[in-house]
This record gives structure tokens, C-alpha cells and sequence, in this order.
């Protein structure tokens, strides 16, 4: 009995100690992952750049002085249409790219000069979107279908 419960105490140790997870594991956190943060990018920043959920639509930053519509309509696909991709893993990779250019525009550029305290939301966006690019969207998207039906 005793060398059950050690050997089981081996297996649970070796288990939460590798650094790297299994494969069902890293599927379920990358949908988690993709879901979580394209909602929250959309529902917080997105929206309410349409007027969505507020009085008025806020006024959309032009750090690079880009022609007026065209920022409009960059920040809001980067912001709405974009995250949308990425929450149902279609063109997963590409999809970020737009907004990881808001993200990372708003922190080396719109809050540089400001406190960690203001710079760290378009930071934390930007890590999140950045591991997305480089791992992907797991099994659970629209991708690994399409994947699969150019593979056969």
C-alpha cells in the first residue's frame, strides 16, 4: 500500500512539474485563452468605440496621425472584428496582427511617457496576443478544420 501511495505521489509531482502540458490540456487553455481575451478586448474596448453600452462613441486615438477614417475603421476591426476571428480560431495567426498593431501602438506610443499603472493594459493585451500568434489556436478552432480538409 505504501508504495502505491509514493508512486502516485511520483506521478502527481512529475505531472505538476513538467513544463509542458498535454495535449488536451493546451487545447482547452488555448480556447479558453483565444475566447477570454478576444471577448474582453471586444466588450471593453471595442464596443464602446461604436457607441456601444455608452452615451457616446469614444473618441478613437491617432497617435501616427493616419488619415481619419482609415484609423477609425483599424481601431474598430483591430478591436471588434479581428478579436471575433481569434475567439472562433479562423485565420487565428493573421487576425491578430491587427490588433496586436492597437495593442502595441497604445503602449509604445499613446502611453510611453505614463505610469506602469496606465501602460499595463495594452501590455498585457499585447503578451496575450503575441502567444497566441507564436502558439496558435489549439484544436479547437476553426483552423485545425481547415487544416485538416487541406491536409486530406
Amino acid at each position: 500500500m505504501e508504495g502505491i501511495k509514493t508512486n502516485s505521489m511520483k506521478k502527481l509531482l512529475a505531472k505538476t512539474l513538467s513544463p509542458h502540458p498535454r495535449p488536451v490540456v493546451f487545447d482547452w487553455g488555448m480556447l479558453l485563452l483565444r475566447v477570454a481575451a478576444s471577448l474582453e478586448i471586444a466588450i471593453v474596448h471595442g464596443f464602446k468605440k461604436i457607441g456601444v453600452g455608452v452615451a457616446q462613441a469614444e473618441n478613437i486615438p491617432n497617435p501616427l496621425h493616419l488619415p481619419e477614417a482609415f484609423n477609425n475603421v483599424f481601431a474598430i476591426a483591430a478591436n471588434i472584428v479581428f478579436p471575433f476571428f481569434v475567439l472562433t480560431g479562423f485565420f487565428t495567426r493573421l487576425s491578430t496582427l491587427p490588433t496586436l498593431a492597437v495593442t502595441l501602438t497604445g503602449y509604445f506610443v499613446v502611453h510611453w511617457n505614463d505610469s506602469l499603472l496606465e501602460k499595463d493594459t495594452p501590455f498585457i493585451y499585447s503578451l496575450i496576443f503575441l502567444v497566441i500568434l507564436i502558439l496558435g489556436p489549439g484544436k479547437y478552432s476553426v483552423d485545425n478544420s481547415l487544416s485538416k480538409k487541406l491536409s486530406a
